[in-house]
């Protein structure tokens, strides 16, 4: 049975068709308020353009300290918009917005070079240089062309590079004493263990014998204990998942309260980055090997994390309309058409993905800058702590 409201004696007139008109008022009312609103979304977009356009790199922020991430002051959010602006203008229309992870590094790496630049001024020139050492045991190729881009990123930014070449026969041992050598010399502030080592040495244990004060890699046991605990602040973070969190803060996605799916579980990007998006508030799954229908659970996310290593794992069809994937995947598949004979994919097909998500990394160029980007952030952390004691 439906019910009836009669109308008040104040809506009626002289010949009885107040309802009526009262009810073409409402709807008069309610396009009105239809215009306002749309008038007020097109304030806000024009708002942020303008900021994003008129934004100085120089006010750009990093984003990852807690106390930045529990208040964003105006120049954040300048910096954010500036970031979306420039990831929404590198693709056509009809696609997901690419997130430059090349230009986003290169910010971070200007951000790093303004402040080494502001250490040397407060301690002098030797005293104010953060210092970076790694140590590379054995001669693989690639593990030769990482460390020496790692090199060239410090130079550009005023890091102080060290460096101790092992040869694969190397023993636990002497593995050891360089990395005590570094932990005992007040200029270095950050050591890396250039990964994977050799398969009689104990990663474990080398890792463990890194200082705590100077795990720029952020692999160390207890900073990784400190991450996964509530209340905890780490000294250091992993640097891949640290700059998976930094691509979404500065593009401007929403982390707090959205449903998040990290693909991948490895100790090096998938956990960490589950930990990191929870301690902002997502709501996080771990898709793993062992997990029944991962579409499932793909399908729900507003964020997606790829970091399986299986080429083009995660399909455009899996994804939630206008939701934000960083790929971290990086898979060279045959390509005879390529100059090399192959190309590099990501973990996520991105032809089709692009057509879905609203913001999507690229492979590459996406995450891989960003890595030694945070990086070069945690080793002028580490200074700025040790010095500023």
């Amino acid at each position: 049975m439906r019910a009836t409201v009669e109308p008040s004696s104040a809506c009626l007139n002289s010949n009885g068709s107040g309802h009526c008109k009262a009810a073409g008022a409402r709807r008069r009312q309610s396009r009105q308020q239809q215009q306002q609103q749309r008038r007020a979304v097109a304030k806000s977009a024009f708002r942020v353009r303008s900021a994003a356009h008129s934004a100085p790199a120089s006010r750009v922020e990093a984003l990852s300290g807690g106390e930045r991430r529990r208040g964003a002051s105006k120049k954040v959010l300048v910096a954010m918009a500036a970031a979306a602006a420039a990831s929404e203008g590198a693709t056509g229309s009809g696609t997901g917005a690419l997130i430059d992870g090349k230009a986003i590094a290169a910010q971070v790496r200007g951000e790093v070079k303004a402040a080494v630049e502001t250490l040397k001024q407060e301690h002098g020139d030797e005293k104010g240089a953060p210092g970076l050492a790694v140590v590379l045991v054995g001669e693989r190729k690639d593990s030769q062309t990482y460390v020496r881009n790692k090199k060239k990123a410090c130079d550009e930014v005023g890091i102080v590079s060290y460096g101790t070449d092992l040869p694969e026969t190397a023993t636990e041992e002497e593995v050891l004493q360089v990395v005590e050598a570094y932990n005992a010399d007040p200029k270095v502030h950050g050591i890396l263990v250039q990964l994977p080592l050799p398969k009689h040495i104990n990663e474990e244990k080398i890792l463990t014998a890194i200082s705590i004060e100077k795990d720029v890699d952020g692999f160390h046991p207890e900073n990784i204990g400190k991450l996964a605990m509530r209340g905890r602040t780490p000294s250091f973070v992993c640097c891949t998942p640290k700059g998976c969190i930094e691509l979404l803060e500065r593009t401007g996605v929403a982390i707090s309260g959205k449903r998040a799916v990290v693909v991948g579980r490895s100790n090096i990007v998938g956990t960490p980055a589950a930990m990191l998006l929870q301690e902002r508030n997502a709501t996080v799954t771990v898709v793993h090997s062992r997990t029944p229908d991962p579409e499932h659970f793909i399908r729900e996310a507003d964020i997606v994390v790829a970091a399986c290593g299986l080429p083009k794992f995660v399909q455009g069809a899996w994804l939630k309309p206008g939701c934000a994937v960083i790929d971290v995947g990086i898979n060279a598949v045959d390509d005879p058409s390529a100059k090399r004979g192959y190309r590099l994919v990501g973990d996520v097909d991105f032809a089709a993905a692009k057509e879905v998500a609203a913001h999507i990394t690229p492979v590459p160029g996406g995450v891989g800058p960003m890595t030694i980007a945070m990086l070069l952030q945690n080793t002028l952390e580490g200074a700025q702590a040790t010095l500023n004691k």
